[in-house]
């Protein structure tokens, strides 16, 4: 293995380790879910001895998550995965005649859905769909704004084994995803469209083809962010999407982090806390944010 580093990250066998947050250093894969720690034995010699100023190494298992041989403390991720048998399945069983319906509806509506080649006129139409709104699902949207090369260089991780799917009006693109090859299960990297041509169900479309891509290549799970409720949590729900527990792995790196592993401080404080507030708390909560950032938005782009 080799290895290169800076103050922040290091790359071991070309995967770069990120570390962040004061007690205890956490040090992971900066692309978890679309590369892994084949051998954690090997990568762990070489972590421990690349001089990275962490204490403790998180990793996680496979989807669906198996043991690993080795005493690693374990804690658990919850994530959206699809099992897919196949697309006839599917379509018939896991997903209802509401569902059917918005998919053909984009079909109805004009909309093609296709595979497409990563390129410039790809890139272009990916800035054009960042740059309709600042605001996302009532936040910040990260993407708002960057420049060409930005949106292209972030596009272009793992392209060599990614399908890019295409969804066009007359032409324009109105919205894209990106679908990632991992070892045994896929994973939507990102799915989004012009809220312009919400009317005309091209996410739903979108979902349908990653679905049916996966399906041809017989992979058994297609994977699509955090486990969650409300309107994107209900979008997956609906399209037969269910909770997954995924088993992450903690390894102290020193003494600091056995000590912080002993003291549960590896938990995440901000996961833990959402834990014990009320869903009727954490839906005022986010209303309360979408409208502040609706005023604060508006207010700014006049």
């Amino acid at each position: 293995m080799t290895q290169a580093q800076d103050q922040a990250s290091l790359t071991i066998s070309g995967k770069r380790v990120v570390i962040s947050g004061w007690l205890p250093r956490m040090a992971r894969l900066r692309s978890e879910y679309f590369e892994s720690v084949d051998d954690p034995e090997t990568f762990l010699t070489v972590l421990k001895t690349a001089g990275a100023k962490a204490d403790v190494f998180t990793f996680v298992g496979n989807v669906p998550g198996k043991d690993l041989a080795g005493p690693y403390p374990v804690g658990w991720d919850y994530k959206s995965v699809l099992e897919i048998a196949n697309y006839e399945h599917w379509w018939k069983s896991r997903i209802n005649d509401k569902t059917r319906n918005m998919i053909r509806k984009a079909a109805k509506k004009g909309v093609s859905i296709e595979l497409t080649e990563f390129d410039q006129t790809l890139v272009k139409g990916i800035k054009e769909i960042y740059d309709e709104s600042p605001l996302r699902q009532g936040r910040p949207f990260p993407h708002y704004g960057k420049d060409l090369e930005t949106v292209e260089r972030e596009n272009a991780t793992f392209k060599d084994r990614s399908d890019f799917i295409a969804a066009r009006l007359d032409g324009e693109l109105i919205g894209f995803a990106k679908l990632v090859h991992a070892n045994g299960y896929s994973v939507l990297m990102q799915i989004i469209a012009k809220n312009l041509h919400r009317d005309k169900a091209p996410t739903n479309a979108l979902l349908a083809k990653a679905v049916e891509i996966c399906a041809q290549r017989r992979v058994p799970y297609l994977m699509y962010g955090k486990w969650g409720q409300r309107g994107l949590g209900e979008f997956k729900k609906h399209h037969g999407f269910e909770c997954m527990q995924i088993r992450r792995y903690f390894v102290p790196l020193n003494f600091r982090g056995r000590l912080a592993l002993a003291a549960n401080l590896h938990q995440s404080f901000v996961t833990a806390g959402r834990r014990m507030i009320p869903d009727a708390l954490t839906e005022f909560l986010v209303d309360l944010r979408s409208r502040f950032y609706s005023r604060w938005y508006g207010t700014v782009r006049r």
